[in-house]
Formats: C-alpha cells, sequence, structure tokens
C-alpha cells in the first residue's frame, strides 16, 4: 500500500500522465479549424460555410449525445481502462481522417471521432479528482487543462503544414492519430484507478450497490445547484466554441492573412492565455477555499468579467494586434472558468456520480456550441456583423456572472479540508 507521500506523487503523476492525452484531445479537434483552407480546396463536395459549419457540429452534437453515456460509465467500470481505450479509438479515427475523400466522409469521420472522445473528459477530471480531493483539486484540474490549450496551440499551427507541399493536411492528421494509438500502451502499463479504501469522500466499508441508471439521473436533475452549473458551463462556451473553430478563418478574411499566420494568430495567443489563467485561476481558487467555500465559483466569476471587454474587443477590432489582445485577455478569463468547473461539481453532487454530472454538462454544453457553430456559419453567410455577434456573446457572458453567484455548496465538506 502507498503511504501518504507516496501517494500524493502518484496522484500528481496521474496528472502528468493524462497531460499529453488531453493535448493530443484538443490538438486532433484544433487543426480541422486551421486546416479549413487547404481541406475545402481538396475537398469541392464541401459545398459553402454552412457546410462547414455542420463538419463542425456533427462532432459536437455526437460528442454531446454520448458525453452522459461515456461518464456513466467512468463511474460504474474502471476509469483506466475507459480512458486507454478512448484514446485508442479516437487515434485511430484520426489517423483515417486524413484519408477521407469527401463531404460525407468527413462528416463521418468527425462523428465517429466525437463518438470516441466522448468518454474522455468526463472521466479524467473525475480520476483527478479523486486522486485530489483535498485543497489541491483546481490545480490539478488547471494543470491537465494547460495540456489541452497546448494542443490548440499546436493545432494553431496545422495551417503551416497544411500548406507545405511536402506535408499537407492528410500529413498532419495520419501522423497525429498514430501518435495517439502509440501512447495508449505505456498509459495502460502505468495509470491505475485510484484506492476506493484510501478516499475521504466515500465511506468505508464495502461499496454500495451502485444505482440504476434512472436514480442517478434524476438526482442530478433534480439538484437545483447542479442544474445552475449546467446554465453556468453552457452559455459561455457557445462563445468559447466559436472563437475556437472559426477565429482562424475570421481572422483570415478580415485581415487578409495566409492560412499558417491566421492559425497561429488566432490561437496561439489565447491559448498562453488561457494556460496562465488555469494555473493562476486553480492557485487562487485553492487558496480562496481555506476562508470561504465558495472561493472556487468567486474565481470562476472573476474569469467570466474578464469575458465582457474581450469579447467586445474581438468583435469591434479595426487591427490584428486589438483582435489578438482581446483574444488574449479572452484565454485568461477562460483559464479561470475552466480549472474551476469540475472542482465546483465535486462540491455539489455524490463523488459517485461526478463522471456522469460532467458528462451531462458536456451534453447540453457541447449540444449547444455545435448549434453556434452552424448559426454563426449561416449568419455570415448573410453578412451579420462582427461586433453584433460578439456583443451578444458578451451580454450572455454578463449573465453568466450572475448564474454563478447563485450556487450554493453545502457550508463544509471534505473538498475544502487539506489533502492527506
Amino acid at each position: 500500500m502507498l503511504t501518504p507521500a507516496n501517494a500524493a506523487r502518484y496522484a500528481w503523476f496521474v496528472v502528468a500522465l493524462l497531460f499529453p492525452v488531453a493535448l493530443l484531445n484538443y490538438l486532433d479537434r484544433q487543426m480541422l479549424a486551421t486546416m479549413k483552407a487547404s481541406m475545402v480546396a481538396d475537398i469541392p463536395s464541401i459545398a459553402n460555410k454552412a457546410d462547414w459549419g455542420f463538419v463542425l457540429g456533427c462532432f459536437k452534437w455526437t460528442y454531446a449525445v454520448l458525453s452522459p453515456f461515456g461518464g456513466f460509465i467512468a463511474d460504474r467500470f474502471s476509469k483506466r481502462w475507459v480512458i486507454v481505450l478512448s484514446l485508442g479509438a479516437w487515434s485511430a479515427v484520426t489517423w483515417w481522417t486524413g484519408h477521407v475523400t469527401t463531404f460525407n466522409e468527413l462528416v463521418a469521420a468527425r462523428a465517429l471521432m466525437g463518438i470516441s472522445e466522448a468518454f474522455y473528459i468526463p472521466c479524467a477530471l473525475a480520476l483527478i479528482a479523486e486522486y485530489h480531493q483535498g485543497l489541491t483539486r483546481s490545480r490539478a484540474v488547471g494543470f491537465h487543462q494547460t495540456g489541452i490549450y497546448i494542443g490548440q496551440i499546436l493545432g494553431g499551427f496545422a495551417g503551416y503544414a497544411a500548406e507545405d507541399p511536402d506535408l499537407g493536411w492528410r500529413w498532419m492528421f495520419s501522423t497525429c492519430g498514430m501518435l495517439g494509438v502509440a501512447y495508449a500502451l505505456p498509459l495502460m502499463a502505468m495509470l491505475k484507478d485510484p484506492d476506493r479504501s484510501r478516499s475521504a469522500e466515500l465511506p468505508a466499508g464495502p461499496a454500495p450497490a451502485p444505482l440504476a441508471a434512472g436514480e442517478v439521473f434524476r438526482g442530478l436533475l433534480t439538484n437545483r445547484n447542479f442544474l445552475l452549473l449546467i446554465l453556468y458551463f453552457t452559455l459561455p462556451a457557445i462563445a468559447g466554441w466559436v472563437v475556437r473553430d472559426w477565429m482562424p478563418e475570421i481572422l483570415r478574411e478580415k485581415f487578409s492573412l495566409g492560412q499558417g499566420k491566421a492559425g497561429v494568430s488566432a490561437i496561439l495567443y489565447v491559448q498562453i492565455a488561457s494556460l496562465v489563467g488555469a494555473v493562476l485561476g486553480g492557485a487562487l481558487a485553492d487558496r480562496w477555499m481555506r476562508t470561504s467555500n465558495r472561493g472556487r465559483i468567486f474565481t470562476s466569476a472573476i474569469g467570466m468579467v474578464l469575458f465582457l471587454p474581450a469579447l467586445f474587443s474581438v468583435g469591434n477590432a479595426g487591427t490584428l494586434t486589438v483582435a489578438v489582445i482581446g483574444l488574449a485577455v479572452f484565454g485568461l478569463g477562460w483559464g479561470f472558468f475552466d480549472c474551476n468547473n469540475m472542482p465546483i461539481l465535486c462540491q455539489i453532487v455524490r463523488p459517485e456520480w461526478r463522471a456522469t454530472g460532467y458528462g451531462l454538462m458536456n451534453l447540453v454544453s457541447i449540444s449547444c456550441g455545435g448549434f453556434g457553430d452552424w448559426l454563426f456559419g449561416w449568419l455570415r453567410d448573410r453578412d451579420v456583423a462582427l461586433n453584433v455577434i460578439f456583443g451578444a456573446f458578451a451580454g450572455v457572458a454578463l449573465l453568466s456572472v450572475f448564474i454563478v453567484l447563485l450556487i450554493r455548496p453545502a457550508p463544509a465538506g471534505d473538498d475544502a479540508k487539506p489533502a492527506a
């Protein structure tokens, strides 16, 4: 049995093991957006922006629908195996994406990507939360999320690879797919499920019989705080998905940039800022929890406040510099928001329901994000001004500040106690 010191070290080792998985998870998603021009030129059956929006959306819809199921499976069975099998499956689909030749094949590949990736994030965050039960939880989740941001940064450079005649967009997908399959093997050997008997959040003794799916979902959906968290998790994410998926194309068109420069400008600075925000936001939230059990809620609300000037500046930018500054401020706020969603969830639902709860959050949030991707393309086809669209996003962010402040976790709990 691990000593407390070794257990604490292994808890951080788990975060390190999952870091490359998070990186690949979002690299495989992000590079589609930054290689759009090359892919559209090579697949002529993609007819217009609405078609491209549908390609982006079909990933989110399948991902969203399967997320609660993926979370439920993770809560019932081995999180280790759910993570390893998810990584292997989506990496194989990434490789296949590099070989599609028609719009319908690309839609099918993105839908399969959504199915295979739906099992990872709820499971990984719940696993990290199980290993980090005290005042390291927001920091641990934040460090995991930095893998996501670095994956998005690397995806931002994919446009250069797509423009290189010796590489191309097909090479990018094929190579990333093979890397993911290769990493699944050492991950399977080193990742372990936590020892339930050492948990401070679960009662001692044998595990109780698991509840039926209907009872679990009923318990979550009748929880006022959980419903508020779903709403809070969803509204800002619509803007986040549009920024992630459409910003390379927005900057390319608005400032007459090459595909490579547009991708880097749209992704690099916002993700570096998100990385900084996740580290700072995680540290601030864990420290604030020493004096208030709403410390993570307050930290997340600060991040949401940062969305307001950022979205206005992005929508009204007259120069690339102003747009990049706005994106960086947005990224900083996103980091504060992103590193605290699972820790807040841990304060308001039962430990054995966390992956399922996060899956339900993904269902609502990403379904709306997929609709937002399609709607943004539809609005741009009709020449609706960017400042109008992003002004609406800023209004949604303001509403979200009030929503998160309505969440009231229990006055005390294991989550607020120092880690063993």
